[in-house]
Parts: structure tokens; C-alpha cells; sequence
């Protein structure tokens, strides 16, 4: 992969599943790196492997609020990337704090591009195949304009990214800031916490503990998983091209959640039954991308097939030396 060409990065939402995964990434490019997040659903454990070198600096900060200096004294030069991957992401983290959700969205995006106007920077935002909602189109294309509920349970996570290209959308044209809306379709991977709501890790969670795997209604629904490595290559090979997005970050194989229970469950090697619990609210019927923008444009497809993605998953998981929150079912 070419290095991206940054001297430097702040990554909001650095301490979390992908946000850490894309700090180590840009340290191994070379960049100096300012991770902020206020651990609210990120972990200091995932910043263990690059606390120690001398390009990285973690900074605890809440988004929302007024952003401290980030590089104080002689470090303020050359290239710059902000990166603003900080957001609730998982059912339980954003049900649990549906306000500070919208914020993030909202408030934590309009710092994030102030900085970026300050700084001279590529603005990169993290956003998400759920701003296509429960969709009409397959598979879902940049100009699709998405079918989702306002006021639905998921709303405040759906609109909150919304939100948040619309206000990147219009920075880039009031203020003519240097930004990019990337798209992400459910990415899975080392460093996802195992309550977290997701299917990839309540099936992991549950196979690994020999409990049943819930599977949310027919299980027949689809969802196209995308490795955190190929979504990380992604991010950063749209971070260094010109390109404003919207730009679709995904695995366009489709699998049926029953498949992927089942998959899980074999390379578990568990004896765990698949069972059925009542559907969520507004789960998406069907869920892949269309990725021909981001193959033409950048040349990027995923390298990472779902077995041999999902087998390093859950050797992670299964390294784990801490016990597994359960949880009853996934979306």
C-alpha cells in the first residue's frame, strides 16, 4: 500500500474498533498521530501498542466541546489529515446515549472541520452504510438517497451522520475545506468488545461461551461484512486522493445473518444451537455496497474473504484473558 502522504493526523475517536486500528496505520506510514477520545466507548487497552512511540500523543477529550491545541510548539507543520471517526457505533453504546450521539454528529463534526480549516488539512469523516436506511436500491450506490425514519429507533445514530456529511458537504463549499465523506459497511475485526450489540461479536462471544447464538428474526436479512484492515486501507486511500465522496468503504459478498451464525459456529468449532429472537426495529432487509466509485477512483477493493477474516476474529476473542459480557441477540 503507498503511505499516505500526512506529516500529520488527528483521529477523534482514536481509542475505539477502527479509530485505533487507523492510528497504528498511520504510525506505521510515518505520521505523527493525536488521538482524541473520551474513552465514553473507547478503550486505553487498544492504544497499548502505540503508547510507547514518540509520533503518538492520546488526549482525552470530549468532541464536542472546544478542542485543545493538538500539537503545541514546533510541531505544527506540514501535511495535515483530521480524521473524525468519533461516534457511538454499536446498538447498545448509541441507545444508551442517544443525546451524545447527535452530538458527536453535530457539534464534534463542526470542531473537527474547524480544525481542519485552521490547519490547512484533508478532512476525512468516518460516516456509514447507515445513512441508506432500510434500502430500495440494491446494492446501494453513492446516489442513492437512503430510506431511513427520522424519529426510529436508530435514528439518533443515523441522523447524527446525516447530519454530519451535510455539514461537511457545505464546509466544503462555503469555506472550500479540503473534505471527504467515506462511507463504511459494517467492518468487523480484532478489538470489537463482545457486548457491544454487533453480530460479529455476539456470535463470536456467544460460540466461544457455548451459549446459543441468537439470530434476529428469519435470519434470511444480508449484510455484507468488510474486514477492519480492508476498511482501514480504504479510509486512508481516500484520505490521500482528492476525492470528496461520498464514497462506499465495504465487502460487497452478501451473506444472510443465518450464514454468517453458522460460519461463526464452525470455526469456533462450538456445539452452541442458532436460535431465533424477535427482530430488531427497522433492521435493514438487505445490505451491500456497490464499491465501483472506490475500485475506479482509488483503485481499492477488499483483499480480506469472510473465513479468513472472521478466523482471525475469533483468534482474537479467544485470546482474550477477560470474560465476555453476554448479551441476548445482534443487529
Amino acid at each position: 500500500m503507498t503511505s499516505p502522504p500526512f506529516d500529520r493526523a488527528i483521529v477523534t475517536g482514536g481509542a475505539g474498533f477502527v479509530g485505533s486500528h487507523l492510528c497504528e496505520a498511520l504510525l506505521s506510514a510515518g505520521t505523527r498521530v493525536v488521538c482524541l477520545d473520551d474513552l465514553s466507548s473507547g478503550r486505553r487497552e487498544h492504544l497499548a501498542p502505540l503508547s510507547g512511540s514518540p509520533r503518538f500523543r492520546f488526549v482525552r477529550h470530549d468532541v464536542t466541546l472546544p478542542w485543545p491545541e493538538p500539537w503545541p510548539g514546533p510541531d505544527a507543520a506540514g501535511r495535515v489529515l483530521v480524521a473524525h471517526l468519533a461516534s457511538a457505533a454499536s446498538p447498545v453504546d448509541y441507545h444508551r446515549r442517544p443525546l451524545e450521539t447527535l452530538r458527536a454528529g453535530a457539534a464534534g463534526t463542526e470542531h473537527a472541520l474547524a480544525a481542519a480549516q485552521r490547519y490547512g488539512a484533508r478532512f476525512l469523516l468516518a460516516s456509514t452504510s447507515e445513512v441508506y436506511g432500510d434500502p430500495e436500491v440494491h446494492p446501494q450506490h453513492e446516489g442513492y438517497h437512503g430510506d431511513v425514519d427520522p424519529v426510529g429507533p436508530r435514528s439518533c445514530y443515523d441522523e447524527a451522520k446525516r447530519y454530519a456529511e451535510a455539514l461537511t458537504t457545505a464546509h466544503r463549499r462555503v469555506h472550500g475545506t479540503d473534505t471527504a465523506i467515506a462511507r463504511l459497511f459494517n467492518t468487523y475485526g480484532p478489538r470489537m468488545r463482545p457486548g457491544d450489540g454487533r453480530m460479529v461479536p455476539t456470535f463470536v462471544d456467544q460460540a466461544l461461551r457455548g451459549v446459543p447464538i441468537t439470530v434476529t428474526g428469519s435470519g434470511e436479512q444480508t449484510r455484507s461484512l468488510c474486514h477492519v484492515d480492508d476498511t482501514v486501507r480504504g479510509l486512508l486511500a481516500l484520505a490521500a486522493s482528492d476525492h470528496p465522496g461520498p464514497m462506499n468503504i465495504g465487502n460487497p459478498t452478501e451473506r444472510s445473518v443465518h450464514a454468517v451464525a453458522e460460519l461463526v459456529r464452525d470455526l469456533t468449532g462450538s456445539a452452541s444451537e442458532i436460535t431465533a429472537v424477535p427482530a430488531a426495529a427497522d433492521d435493514p432487509r438487505r445490505r451491500r455496497p456497490d464499491i465501483g466509485l472506490a475500485g475506479r477512483e482509488l483503485g481499492w477493493e477488499p483483499r480480506i474473504g469472510l473465513e479468513e477474516g472472521l478466523r482471525h476474529t475469533v483468534g482474537w476473542f479467544a485470546s482474550r484473558s477477560t470474560v465476555p459480557t453476554p448479551v441476548d441477540s445482534a443487529v
